[in-house]
């Protein structure tokens, strides 16, 4: 099994009406692929800011192998 970063990405009007992007939230996700990181974390995601799905805190995902030391 891998470790994967799962963040939950969502743009905003920021300063001035520019649009930014801003991380909603971050997780770690011990998956043996990233199709099982992305579905695992939107169940996490959900459940701690009791959610009845994800997109309702963030536009998309982004998910990447933990980099790790050896």
């Amino acid at each position: 099994m891998s470790t994967y970063v799962v963040r939950f990405m969502k743009d905003v009007l920021g300063e001035y009406g520019r649009q930014c992007e801003v991380c909603q939230g971050t997780l770690e996700i011990d998956a043996a692929d990233e199709d099982e990181a992305t579905e695992r974390a939107k169940a996490k995601f959900c459940e701690d800011q009791a959610l009845h799905h994800w997109s309702l805190h963030a536009d998309r995902i982004h998910v990447r192998p933990a980099d790790f030391p050896s």
